[in-house]
């Protein structure tokens, strides 16, 4: 079996056919285009989703996708601006109406810990925590080996739980939020504030290992927020494992082993002695992977293929 599979970020549509053994046959991207709306990026993937039936034996297409995604009904029940007019669409309605092929849709972060759980990090555990940070902080909830979704279809929004009541403003709309202390972005911009011009991360990371005194505070405040926001994670869920992913991963065991050591003595006793945590190994083909597997969960359980 040959599956389209597509992830839909504000600012990719990445796209491939993966088969039964989660090898990525092909695999390209296009700009989103994002301020066209919602409904202008589904034809994109419609375009190529025929483009793709032309040239592959498909048996169907499984989608990771930006936004609180319905994965029963493949509707998109919240979403941010970062694609308008986004909310409310029946991604799955929209293409199979186009493709007369069977379609699945789920959140994008739920699709990260659904490709470590099959082909990564998080492979044969059972209870784990995806988190990726990046512009803003994605969660996904494994849990008793299955996802959870909550029952919104919105569980796991961990970059929106409280890190500092009254504190900054987020692009929720609420305040103090996790994200905005802890995601990359937020890194950027204390960096940015403390130096008064912007100064790339990977630049930023390297005056951290060379033991720069100004970047190695500032590096320890967001790591001390980070960890705090995962300690309340920890303690509230008990996982085996944390799978780290997102860009700023990209640091690899330097950060990995920043993280353990701030984190570990966080924490109660029993949580860290049952915790391991570690980098997601998919990179950016985890989101296409974990939407091919959704696709095939749902139809060895008896969904439409």
């Amino acid at each position: 079996m040959y599956l389209g599979v597509f992830d839909i970020g504000g600012t990719s549509i990445k796209y491939g056919i993966v088969n039964l053994e989660g090898k990525l046959l092909f695999h390209d991207s296009l700009p989103t285009e994002a301020h066209m709306g919602g409904e202008a990026v589904i034809q994109k993937v419609i375009n190529i989703s025929k483009e793709l039936i032309d040239r592959w034996k498909i048996s169907g297409i499984s989608i990771s996708s930006a936004g609180q995604v319905n994965s029963e009904t493949g509707m998109v029940v919240y979403a941010t601006d970062n694609i308008p007019r986004y909310t409310g669409l029946n991604i799955t309605e929209l293409i199979q109406k186009e493709t007369h092929l069977p379609v699945m849709v789920e959140n994008d972060v739920n699709c990260t810990a659904l490709g470590e759980y099959w082909l990564g990090a998080a492979k044969d555990v059972d209870d784990f925590i995806c988190v990726t940070i990046g512009t803003g902080i994605g969660g996904a909830l494994f849990l008793d080996g299955k996802l959870y979704t909550g029952k919104g279809y919105c569980a796991g929004e961990i970059g929106h739980i409280t890190l500092y009541p009254d504190g900054r403003e987020c692009t929720c709309g609420k305040n103090g939020c996790f994200e905005s202390y802890a995601s990359s972005k937020a890194l950027t911009d204390l960096i940015t504030k403390a130096a008064g011009n912007t100064v790339p991360l990977i630049q930023f990371f390297k005056a951290v290992k060379a033991g720069d005194p100004e970047s190695l505070a500032l590096f320890e405040l967001w790591l001390n927020d980070l960890t705090t926001g995962l300690k309340s994670i920890v303690h509230l869920l008990n996982p085996e494992l944390i799978v780290l992913g997102g860009g700023i991963s990209a640091q690899g065991d330097f950060l990995l082993e920043a993280i353990k050591d701030s984190l570990f003595p966080k924490l109660m006793p029993n949580h860290a002695a049952t915790l391991e945590i570690m980098l997601a190994k998919n990179g950016n083909d985890a989101n296409l992977l974990g939407a091919a597997q959704n696709f095939y969960m749902h139809s060895t359980h008896g969904g439409d293929c």
